[in-house]
């Protein structure tokens, strides 16, 4: 088989979860609904915690639906069509929900999508980040924490199921996560970080 034909179905998984990842569903519902230009709003973010500082929680929970949802719908979809790269195409949808190219590649945090990728990857994995993300936010009230928390269990949990082919994959999403959160990680040092429906995040 040729170099140019093995190369065929891990580029199309990674673009096809490029694709599904770069769809700004907070910027398009806010948009649709009369609620403003996400980016002008709050942090500028295109995320669910962005979109509730529109004052619109039904907007912000399906906001966060559909990025969960289309992280998994590009890892299910992509083994459907290119069986055995639903790795390949976590990577593009999360790195297309992150740096989408029609927005100046200014998009989201990553943690929804990554949250669907480990549904579709390992899905008790995917039940612990939910434990955690969601509990965390109702007990400390700040999202960021809660959501570099969950991304950062990805790797440990992923181990501790024995999908060892998942670590790597998981250690990488997650650390860009982190990167992604920098501001609010100055923010905490600082001890400024808003509140759940507070100021900037």
């Amino acid at each position: 088989m040729s170099t140019e034909i093995l190369w065929i179905e891990p580029a199309g998984a990674l673009v096809l979860g490029y694709l599904l990842g770069a769809i700004p569903f907070g910027l398009i519902l806010t948009k649709l609904t009369g609620a403003g230009d996400l980016r002008a709003i709050g942090s500028g973010n295109i995320g669910a915690t962005n979109v509730l500082r529109t004052g619109r929680k039904g907007l912000a929970a399906a906001t966060l639906l559909l990025d969960v949802l289309k992280g998994w719908l590009a890892v299910a979809l992509s083994e459907a069509i290119f069986p055995g790269q639903g790795a390949i195409a976590a990577v593009g949808v999360f790195f297309g929900h992150c740096y989408p190219v029609w927005l100046g590649f200014r998009g989201g945090k990553g943690v929804a999508t990554f949250m669907g990728i480990t549904l579709a990857l390992c899905w008790p994995c995917a039940l612990i980040y939910a434990v955690l993300w969601l509990g965390l936010i109702a007990l400390l009230r700040v999202s960021s924490v809660a959501g570099m928390i969950a991304a950062l269990s990805t790797p440990l949990t992923a181990a501790l199921f024995g999908r060892f082919d998942m670590v790597l994959l998981f250690l990488g999403l997650s650390l860009v996560v982190l990167w992604k959160h920098r501001a609010n990680i100055d923010r905490l040092m600082a001890g400024t970080e808003p509140k759940v429906g507070g100021g900037r995040g």
